[in-house]
């Protein structure tokens, strides 16, 4: 089998496995690396607020019924909080099985400073009510400049019920909006030949400054989260799609150059551009990627909910606070509030786990010190997840919608990026 080197999939592949040699080897010239993967994330970041206004301007805009925007948005939320109930219960369950912080010394665990996730936490609001006033922005631009997701995403919505509102008199701007989303698009498309570079630069980061040995202490909570992630992609997302007449691992397939670039970045954002070009091409429609996708990266993170109830509930086990029926079903609700905070970036977990653990006093905060050294490893597994995730959130809104045709993207999905679609 001949292996094609120009393919992104391969690249990447190659990337990530370079990275893990150099962090090997040379483990400070390793560390020094991040800035290969944090220049390219700011690079991605710094396209995805235009992106996201105008994918959901035209996608409501061109669609002209009121009705059918509120339709898809009460779906796609609906959905997002069923589903992610489910990834918080599975982690909670999952973790009162296996038990990974059962006889965990803490004396002799070597953590860390967490008082900038502390801090963070409390200078971010995940109030109900603070969260609901935080999507209005005092000024769009301001959002747009910070790259405040949800607050852009409420923006467009308005910007695109206007559109829709007047009809043939807003035709132009959306064929213009049309026009600017391919360039934007266009600007994703140069920025992902770097990738490569980026994916070696954060693994050559993530095993100079842990280690290799770093996994081996907390080994046991990784493999739970990991564990936990697959039942939850293979048996709960996996029944979704069977029962929408999709099959999940081709899907995955699908999308498997998305993947690695998670995989390697950390960061389920770096993907978020492409998601969506990929996901039309996979054959939703376009009003319906453009609504459900960026509300999805709010409040559809359902490998983040995993990672929580599990990490709230092994630091429990490992400061031996056992955790009464009601208490666990308190944290639950509890996360199912704090996890609609967090952000698609690496580090946002560390302080939404933080705004948690305040609310919930029994388990103390200063635990979080426990998972900062194989925090990185597992924020690949749930970054991962949130993008499935996503994206199978985005393919049954379609088929709720009627607006899934894959038919009429066969021609041009055969070959996208180089690499054969299954």
């Amino acid at each position: 089998m001949k292996i094609n080197f120009r393919n992104l999939t391969v690249q990447v592949i190659i990337g990530i496995f370079v990275g893990i040699a150099i962090g090997f080897i040379f483990p400070d010239f390793g560390e020094q690396l991040k800035i290969l993967a944090d220049l390219f994330i700011k690079m991605i970041k710094m396209v995805i607020a235009p992106i996201v206004f105008f994918t959901v301007v035209i996608g409501i805009g061109s669609m002209g019924d009121l009705k059918k925007v509120g339709r898809i948005g009460g779906k796609a939320l609906l959905y997002f909080e069923i589903v992610t109930t489910f990834a918080l219960a599975i982690g909670i369950i999952v973790v009162n099985l296996i038990q990974p912080g059962k006889g965990f010394n803490t004396d002799n665990v070597q953590g860390g400073d967490v008082s900038q996730f502390t801090e963070a936490a409390k200078e971010t609001s995940h109030g109900a009510i603070e969260f609901i006033s935080g999507i209005i922005p005092d000024n769009i631009i301001a959002a747009m400049a910070k790259g405040e997701l949800l607050p852009i995403l409420f923006f467009a919505v308005l910007f695109g019920l206007s559109l829709a509102a007047m009809g043939e008199k807003g035709k132009p701007v959306v064929t213009l909006f049309e026009k600017l989303a391919d360039v934007f698009f266009g600007v994703v498309n140069m920025i992902m030949k770097v990738s490569p570079i980026a994916a070696s630069g954060a693994m050559a980061y993530t095993i100079g400054k842990f280690g290799l040995g770093s996994l081996v202490s907390l080994g046991k909570l990784m493999g739970s989260v990991y564990i936990t992630m697959f039942l939850f992609i293979v048996l709960i997302l996996g029944t979704i799609a069977k029962f929408y007449r999709f099959n999940i691992f081709k899907f995955i397939a699908y999308i498997k150059e998305e993947i690695l670039l998670v995989l390697g970045t950390s960061s389920s954002e770096s993907a978020l551009p492409r998601m969506m070009e990929r996901l039309e091409k996979y054959g939703c429609s376009k009003s319906v990627v453009g609504l459900v996708v960026p509300t999805g990266y709010s409040f559809n993170l359902d490998g983040t909910a995993i990672y929580l109830s599990m990490a709230a509930i092994f630091i429990a086990q490992a400061y031996g606070v056992d955790l009464t029926l009601v208490q666990e079903i308190t944290l639950l609700g509890i996360l199912m509030l704090t996890s609609k905070g967090a952000a698609g970036v690496t580090g946002s977990g560390f302080i939404t786990l933080a705004a948690t653990l305040a609310a919930f006093p029994m388990i103390p905060v200063e635990g979080i010190a426990l998972l900062l050294g194989v925090d990185r490893f597992m924020s690949e597994a749930r970054a991962i997840t949130n993008l499935i995730g996503n994206g199978v959130a985005t393919v049954v809104v379609s088929k709720m919608e009627n607006e899934f045709n894959p038919l009429e993207v066969a021609p041009e999905s055969k070959v996208i990026g180089e690499q054969q679609v299954i």
